[in-house]
């Protein structure tokens, strides 16, 4: 993550510098010159996620070698939709919070698992999330009709998809996952200012620390033991219209 941060960083103070070289100060037409001087700013935002999971193994189990335990995610491309609210502090620093809805199908495979039907070794997971950020967004300098900016902060993610109440499990084709989910985001964008709305396109990326596996009823299972942990990672690209 520290690592993550100084890149992006860099690429902030890149930019400040190369604005401070005057590169791109000619002087132009400023559209909406007072869009970011409000307290308070509402806006939405359209978008597309890649998901997958992060699996850790454990480190010994009895009834599978350690070389045979890789699970494969087959990702889907995602959307998410949701509202802005945004805070402003001060020229360069705001406070917003994003809260939308995410939706992606996830497909894991399981190679170790030899059977003459498909179905028992790949499982499907579903996701359709309520997505509650709440971000520190730190921007340049205005250069003319557009400004760069970092973003990063914490989130909650609820999959209304969940199974994890379901007494079924992977007996019956059911792998279960949790429902509630802590993440922290980092990314970065441009605000472009537009003759009537500033237009922003971002990147970010989405990292949760929560467990999401939940074990199977009878254990050792195929499918579970040999999970230690397993969390979503993802990536957002949101397009933003206030």
């Amino acid at each position: 993550m520290i690592k993550k941060i100084s890149i992006l960083f860099f690429i902030l103070f890149s930019l400040q510098t190369i604005y401070s070289q005057g590169i791109f100060t000619k002087e132009r037409l400023l559209n909406r010159e007072n869009h970011d001087k409000k307290k308070y700013r509402w806006g939405y935002y359209l978008g597309l996620n890649s998901l997958d999971f992060k699996i850790d193994y454990v480190e010994e189990n009895a009834d599978l070698p350690l070389e045979d335990q890789e699970i494969i995610t087959n990702k889907q491309l995602g959307f998410n939709v949701g509202l802005i609210g945004n805070l402003r502090i001060n020229d360069y620093i705001d406070l917003r919070t994003e809260p939308g809805v995410i939706f992606n199908t996830r497909t894991l495979f399981f190679p170790n698992i030899v059977s003459t039907r498909p179905t028992d070794n790949t499982r499907e997971i579903q996701t359709t999330a309520v997505h509650i950020p709440i971000l520190i967004k730190l921007s340049t300098k205005r250069l003319n009709n557009f400004k760069p900016f970092i973003v990063g902060g914490v989130s909650t993610s609820i999959n209304l998809s969940s199974n994890e109440d379901n007494p079924d499990d992977n007996s019956v084709g059911e792998f279960r996952t949790k429902s509630n989910l802590l993440n922290y985001e980092i990314g970065f964008g441009i605000d472009f200012f537009l003759p009537y709305f500033k237009f922003t396109p971002s990147i970010r990326g989405v990292f949760s620390t929560t467990n999401e596996v939940v074990q199977d009823n009878n254990l050792p299972s195929i499918y579970t033991s040999p999970i230690d942990k397993l969390s979503t990672r993802g990536v957002f690209i949101n397009f933003t219209f206030q």
